[in-house]
C-alpha cells in the first residue's frame, strides 16, 4: 500500500508551531492580509521581545493546534480564526494585553483600488497643492468638483466620493493618494486569543481602558460610603470611621458643654459669642442715658 509523501522542511514547520503553541502562555491568530511587507516588518520589530509572531499557511496551523491541543484543552477552538492570510502570535502577555499591543500597530495606509472604504470617504473643498494642469482633468474623472481658480486648483465643495462598505474604484484611489488622503486602516487585527482553556474574541478583548478605570474608581468609593454608613470596620475603613466618631463626639462635647482640652477654645468662643449678643440687647443705665441728653443740649446752645 503507497504511503502518502510527507514534505519534510513543512512538517518540521508544523513541529515548531505545535511546540510554540504548547509553550506560550497565550496564543493568538492574526489577520495579517492587506499588510505591505515593509509596514509588516516594522510592526514585528515593534512587538520584539512582547510577542513572537509568525506566519504560515492555515493548513499547515491547522495541523499544529490539533497537535498542540492534544495536550491544552480548548487551543484547538482557535482553528476557527483561521480563515484569509493569518498568522500566530505567542506570548506571555494576557488576551486583553495583547488586544492593545496589536491595536497600536494600525495606522493608516493609501488605496489601491479594489478595497472595500471601512468608512465613508469624503474629500473637503478648498485649495490644493496642485498647478493648473492633467490633475484637473484626473480629478474631475474621480467624481472631484476641482477647478482653476486665480492660477490654482481648487475642489468647489465637500464631496463623498465612496460610501462606507463599497468598493474603492482605481482612478478614485489613485486621486485619494494624491490628495494624500488615507482611507485605509491596516495592522495587525487579533482575531482570537486563547489562555487557559478559553478562547477569547475581539469583542470581548475591545476594553475601553477609561471607561473601564471610572467605573471601578465609582464601585470603590460606593464600596467605601456604604461601609462608612453601616460603620462596617475593615483595614481600609478604619480610619475614616475613626476620623467620623471623632467629629461626632467633638459635636456631642459642644452641643453639651462638655469642657475637654479640644473642646474648651470651642466653648469658650461661643459663650464670648453668647454675652456680645446679649449686651446688645440690654438697655445702657438710666444715668448714663440721661448725660447723654444733657450733654446733647449743650450743644444745642
Amino acid at each position: 500500500m503507497p504511503t502518502a509523501h510527507v514534505n519534510p522542511a513543512k512538517a518540521a514547520e508544523v513541529d515548531a508551531l505545535a511546540a510554540a503553541m504548547r509553550d506560550a502562555s497565550v496564543v493568538g491568530i492574526v489577520n495579517v492580509g492587506g499588510i505591505p511587507a515593509q509596514q509588516f516588518q516594522a510592526m514585528r520589530r515593534r512587538l520584539r521581545g512582547k510577542a513572537d509572531l509568525r506566519v504560515a499557511k492555515n493548513t499547515l496551523l491547522r495541523i499544529a493546534l490539533e497537535r498542540a491541543g492534544a495536550d491544552r484543552k480548548g487551543l484547538g477552538d482557535l482553528a476557527a480564526s483561521l480563515q484569509g492570510q493569518t498568522a500566530v502570535v505567542t506570548t506571555k502577555l494576557n488576551p486583553f494585553r495583547l488586544f492593545k499591543e496589536l491595536e497600536a500597530t494600525k495606522s493608516a495606509a493609501p488605496a489601491r483600488g479594489g478595497e472595500v472604504a471601512p468608512a465613508d470617504i469624503w474629500v473637503r473643498g478648498g485649495d490644493t497643492p496642485f498647478k493648473p494642469g492633467p490633475i484637473v482633468g484626473d480629478l474631475q474623472k474621480a467624481g472631484v468638483p476641482a477647478a482653476i481658480e486665480k492660477g490654482k486648483v481648487i475642489i468647489k465643495a465637500d464631496k463623498l466620493l465612496v460610501k462606507a462598505g463599497a468598493k474603492i474604484p482605481r482612478d478614485v484611489a489613485s486621486v485619494l493618494t494624491r490628495l494624500e488622503i488615507f482611507p485605509l486602516i491596516v495592522g495587525l487585527d487579533l482575531r482570537g486569543a486563547y489562555e487557559a482553556g478559553q478562547v477569547y474574541r475581539p469583542d470581548v478583548l475591545a476594553v475601553d481602558d477609561v471607561k473601564v478605570r471610572a467605573q471601578v474608581e465609582g464601585a470603590v468609593r460606593g464600596a467605601l460610603n456604604l461601609s462608612v454608613f453601616v460603620e462596617y470596620p475593615t483595614a481600609f475603613t478604619v480610619p475614616f470611621l475613626i476620623g467620623k466618631a471623632a467629629r461626632e463626639a467633638l459635636g456631642l462635647a459642644l452641643e453639651s458643654g462638655f469642657p475637654t482640652k479640644d473642646t474648651a477654645k470651642f466653648l469658650l468662643a461661643k459663650a464670648q459669642a453668647q454675652a456680645l449678643a446679649l449686651a446688645a440687647l440690654v438697655p445702657p443705665p438710666a444715668g448714663e442715658a440721661k448725660g447723654d441728653s444733657s450733654a446733647d443740649e449743650r450743644k444745642g446752645r
